[in-house]
């Protein structure tokens, strides 16, 4: 029993760990003009912060903290700049970044308004993609926050709402200078983000297929009504995630098929290894989700079983004593002339009938395999 429990109380922890997601909270008024730049998520007090990489074939330069100074960065000429903005609660940053790289102004609407749902789209000379991050923190919690990036011919602009992300391989890759990314365009920095964002997913569904075999095992052995909770809590985490990762596959698609002149060919290939891994994890949180479905009637049949070999037990109980307590009536019956009354060892004679009834249809029951 204290196994179990320490079970199911480790499944509490890993499969009931909530889901950080940050708070989108809606307080603008209907019939707003498009263009409106106005926060719609969680009030934050911290500044917004943004980090500059710069590099071409033989260069690499990163300032983690960068201040007024990347305008001029970002759009100098002969190198490829990736501008990383953590935060986007303040419309006034949003709006000046935006005002200086000539965004569109319904990107920058989208880029403060945290609810967006996972799409690409194409404007004059510049290509507007919003994911949806999932990693897990520290503490064994989610984290969901929307990513927003942009990208034009010479640089990448990516916006997240909270510091902290999964985007370290790339930056060291391209410190290292390996491979081909920093011979690449922003087009290619574009595709490594979301390409890490989706193989971040495979993190996750890998601890989800754990959890789901624990769940399993766990009904298999000694089902609850802890173990239901638990099923049904990771249900509804799947459905969740389903909701941030199932439009993945459309936006790699569009992305691959874009003839805006923006995506290079090379990288187009490398956008259709996206689609195929957006795909792979949907069919993932499909086996699971059905796995997790089928947990559910495995339950309710366990509890039947379990039901049934109870009933089983307690028929075959009675069956024995309907004979005993048929004889024991008969013998208490108060009449005068009743012969084994007056022998002497009737007493006897009663409890060697009962005895041997009872051991008859034990062995008989255990013959036909009913025990």
């Amino acid at each position: 029993m204290a196994k179990r429990k320490s079970q199911l109380d480790r499944l509490r922890e890993t499969i009931l760990k909530p889901t950080i997601r940050v708070p989108n909270l809606i307080r603008f008024k209907p019939g707003a003009p498009p263009g409106v730049l106005e926060y719609r998520g969680e009030e934050r007090t911290e500044p917004v912060t943004l980090s500059l990489i710069d590099f071409r074939d033989d260069h690499f330069e990163e300032i983690p903290e960068i201040g007024p100074e990347w305008k001029e960065r970002v759009t100098a000429p002969g190198t490829v700049s990736w501008l990383d903005v953590s935060g986007v609660h303040d419309p006034s940053v949003i709006e000046d970044i935006g005002s200086h790289l000539g965004l569109h102004p319904l990107i920058m609407e989208d880029i403060v308004n945290p609810i967006q749902r996972p799409k690409f789209e194409p404007f004059e000379d510049q290509l507007y993609v919003v994911v949806r991050m999932l990693h897990i923190r520290d503490d064994g919690t989610v984290q969901d926050e929307q990513i927003s990036i942009v990208i034009t011919k010479h640089y990448v602009v990516s916006f997240q709402q909270l510091p902290g992300d999964v985007f370290d391989p790339v930056r060291q890759r391209l410190c290292n200078g390996k491979g081909v990314i920093r011979s690449q365009g922003a087009d290619y920095i574009a595709y490594a983000l979301i390409d890490l964002i989706v193989d971040y997913y495979f993190v996750l569904l890998e601890r989800i297929g754990t959890q789901v075999q624990e769940l399993e095992q766990e009904v298999m052995d000694n089902p609850s009504k802890d173990t239901v909770q638990a099923i049904r809590a990771a249900k509804q985490t799947i459905i969740s995630y389903r909701k941030d990762i199932w439009p993945v596959r459309e936006l790699a698609s569009a992305m691959a098929r874009d003839d805006s002149g923006l995506i290079k060919k090379r990288t187009t290939t490398y956008l259709r290894d996206v689609y195929d891994h957006a795909i792979q994890v949907i069919d993932l949180m499909e086996t699971y989700r059905d796995q997790l479905s089928g947990l559910t009637d495995l339950y309710l049949s366990s509890l039947s079983q379990r039901m049934n070999e109870v009933m089983q037990v307690l028929t075959i109980i009675g069956s024995i004593f309907i004979p005993l307590t048929f004889i024991a009536g008969i013998y208490g019956m108060n009449f005068v002339n009743m012969p084994e009354l007056q022998w002497e060892y009737g007493y006897q004679m009663a409890w060697g009938l009962m005895i041997l009834t009872a051991i008859g249809l034990f062995v008989f029951f255990k013959r036909r395999k009913w025990l």
